[in-house]
């Protein structure tokens, strides 16, 4: 389905019934990233898998920036009237949640970011020289908005009034003190470092990410 929000066109996939959740994929990704968590959700939630902006089947923007990102999920939440979602976001979308919480949490549940990040610092020195490396061959919009965005400070992340769950890998590209950094400094916040998982291996291809977040969800 497609839905024209302000000037940006999104798309986005509906499923199930019950509690509503957003999906929302990362950096290179499309909402097929949840293709296998949506499908066990959706037994017990409606679920909203979106394309972000410049992604899938969603319009491409002349730039990319988090903050569009986020006001976009924004406007998706009023616009088709969804009642106190839940956010889950995976790496870029884990950071787009928190955007939107620091932003709206009215509108929300909770949320549940998977590998995000407060800036780039928060990246694993070794990932940002694969990250500088790539966009040098390629000078893609979407590895440069990782590499000078996002900034997020510890005092922007006490405005969210909402229920959090923060999760990533003991072997994620994100720090782990990153990780405990952003669970600190959000009030109800639970934090979760999955042993044994990467930045992607408990999310893509998968729905082992469920048997986390099921009794955080509504």
């Amino acid at each position: 389905m497609y839905i024209q929000l302000n000037s940006q066109i999104i798309c986005y996939e509906k499923t199930g019934e019950g509690a509503p959740v957003i999906l929302i994929h990362g950096n290179k990704g499309d909402h097929h990233t949840f293709d296998e968590l949506a499908e066990t959700m959706s037994r017990e939630h409606t679920v909203y898998a979106m394309d972000s902006r410049g992604y899938g089947e969603s319009a491409t923007p002349k730039e990319y920036h988090y903050a569009d990102m986020a006001n976009d999920v924004i406007n998706l939440i009023n616009a088709l009237d969804i009642e106190k979602p839940y956010l889950v976001g995976f790496s870029d979308g884990g950071i787009i949640a928190l955007l939107v919480a620091i932003k709206a949490s009215d509108l929300l549940s909770g949320i549940v970011c998977c590998g995000a990040n407060l800036n780039p610092a928060g990246i694993h020195h070794r990932d940002l020289r694969e990250m500088k490396k790539e966009y040098k061959k390629t000078n893609d919009p979407k590895t440069l908005m990782m590499l000078v965005e996002p900034d997020i400070t510890p005092s922007d992340l006490q405005a969210i009034s909402v229920p959090a769950l923060i999760i990533a890998g003991d072997d994620d590209c994100i720090k782990e003190k990153e990780t405990k950094k952003i669970a600190a400094n959000i009030r109800e916040a639970k934090l979760l470092i999955l042993e044994g998982e990467n930045h992607f291996s408990y999310i893509v291809g998968t729905d082992k990410l469920y048997r986390y977040i099921r009794g955080f969800l509504g």
